[in-house]
């Protein structure tokens, strides 16, 4: 037989339990949307195959440049590809060197070769301030202004 308490608890409890229900029915539904998943989606996607210069890990860290194969060490070719930013952040890489190799490793997966892409860091700025306005250290000042 059917048991009937808890439509029978429904009904008793009228609009303010159906309320209660329908948010909670609400809140479960669209809470998996809202929040981040701790899954390492790296190590999900397909490890592509070494090809030409690039035999080892080694090998495409040096092709990539910016000293990362000074900074990250990888065991073997699969260790590579399943490295993802938290591990990068506990070998005590900086945030620009994390995104730069992240990027530099989809990069290769999509296809391209790493002499496409890889590129120095942005060399530092040898003229001070915003413009025309202070050039070579000095402030340039307008005749105008002189009294």
């Amino acid at each position: 037989m059917l048991d009937t308490q808890p439509v029978l608890t429904f009904l008793l409890c009228g609009a303010s339990a159906m309320a209660h229900v329908l948010a909670s029915f609400r809140q479960t539904r669209f809470l998996p949307q809202l929040t981040r998943s701790v899954v390492n989606r790296a190590a999900l996607r397909p490890v592509p195959p070494p090809k030409g210069k690039i035999a080892t890990p080694e090998d495409f860290l040096k092709a990539i440049g910016r000293e990362t194969d000074t900074k990250v060490t990888a065991e073997s070719w699969e260790a590579l590809w399943k490295l993802d930013g938290q591990a990068l952040k506990k070998a005590g890489l900086a945030v620009n060197d994390r995104r730069y190799i992240l990027w530099s490793i989809e990069k290769y997966r999509q296809g391209h070769e790493p002499a496409e892409f890889a590129h120095r860091t942005k060399s530092k700025k040898k003229i001070r301030g915003w413009g025309p306005s202070v050039q070579n250290g000095k402030q340039n000042r307008s005749k105008r202004h002189k009294v």
